[in-house]
């Protein structure tokens, strides 16, 4: 199972706000049957490595089709192949190993 983080920022568009960019993308994530998180710098989605991308391709046009003549995507994948990992297991880690000291 993977974990992908998008964050896409839109460039030469009429305002700094990239709001309803990233809410189209949300609306397209909530089409689809896999787990996302979004947080404060992007989007955290989970899932197996084709499902992954099969999903970017589709939300990667969002900020064009809504105008955006530039977009900068940011994508980072982490593919961990030993044990199955899900979205808040590396938070809920971190959280025992502070608990523990």
């Amino acid at each position: 199972m993977a974990l992908l983080q998008l964050t896409t920022i839109p460039i030469g568009t009429a305002t700094t706000s990239v709001g309803s960019y990233v809410a189209e993308i949300q609306k397209e994530l909530e089409k689809t049957n896999i787990p996302y998180r979004l947080n404060d710098m992007g989007t955290v989605i989970e899932g197996n490595i084709s499902e992954l991308l099969a999903i970017i391709e589709k939300i990667y046009e969002i900020p064009f089709e809504k105008g955006a003549i530039r977009v900068v995507t940011q994508i980072v994948i982490d593919d961990r192949r030993d044990k199955k990992v899900g979205i808040g297991d590396k938070i809920t880690a971190v959280q025992q190993i502070l608990a523990g000291s």
